[in-house]
């Protein structure tokens, strides 16, 4: 990978020329996507991003972190024990010079013997997992360093809204992936462009299905205006 997504979150936070990013999936096309907006505070997050937020507690692992606004706002405005991971060393070095005192490079998947009390999964963490059959392994993962009366704080959506209808109402889904939400991620930056990736968006009643199947309680806290939805998971 180029970690060209960290390259523009860098080049922000230095001032270094940054530009929009251009994302494209298998399912939309190419988009443009301010940095800038990686870069917000609390009072311009989405209300999702806000009421985990307000729910965070205890020691906090934020996955998957970007440019690190989350994790800034619990460690200064809340004085919170916050750790914040993700696999791009650009995001990192960007946390680091804003003032994000515990970082590191690291997959979530290659954590060990550590507990935490609330574990993050904003901007729809959960997708990071790529594929539908690769969510067992990935909540067990998350399940073996959460505490005991810890919660596993995310948000997605349901991209059933992106496919055409047909005269029945029923969906035209591609028969080439096992799971709608299932996406190819493109990225260019500057000319650039990322090796391709996968990404999910997982519907809410799958990723109950999947929590319960997982030995992991899963609520639903919050609905937004369009498919999108803040899900808890507990120990069951």
């Amino acid at each position: 990978m180029k970690d060209l997504f960290g390259k523009a979150i860098l080049d922000f936070q230095t001032n270094n020329d940054p530009q929009d990013l251009i994302t494209e999936t298998s399912i939309s096309e190419a988009d443009e996507m301010s940095v800038a907006y990686l870069f917000r505070g609390y009072n311009e997050m989405p209300k999702m991003e806000q009421k985990a937020l307000d729910l965070a507690k205890g020691k906090i692992l934020d996955v998957g972190c970007g440019a690190g606004s989350h994790a800034l706002y619990l460690q200064n405005d809340k004085q919170m024990d916050v750790t914040a991971i993700d696999i791009s060393a650009n995001a990192i070095k960007a946390c680091q010079l804003r003032g994000v005192k515990n970082t590191r490079v690291r997959n979530v998947m290659d954590l060990e013997k550590e507990k935490y009390d609330t574990i993050l999964l904003m901007m729809n963490g959960a997708g990071m997992c790529g594929k539908l059959k690769k969510i067992s392994a990935f909540l067990q993962h998350l399940k073996s360093i959460l505490n005991e009366n810890g919660q596993i704080l995310l948000d997605s959506s349901d991209i059933i809204y992106m496919f055409d209808e047909d005269e029945d109402g029923g969906k035209w889904i591609p028969t080439d992936t096992d799971y709608y939400g299932e996406l190819i991620f493109n990225i260019a930056y500057k000319g650039e462009k990322e090796e391709p990736f996968d990404w999910m968006y997982i519907d809410y009643n799958t990723l109950q299905n999947a929590a319960h199947a997982n030995g992991l309680n899963c609520e639903l806290v919050l609905e937004g205006e369009h498919f999108d939805y803040l899900a808890k998971l507990t120990h069951l």
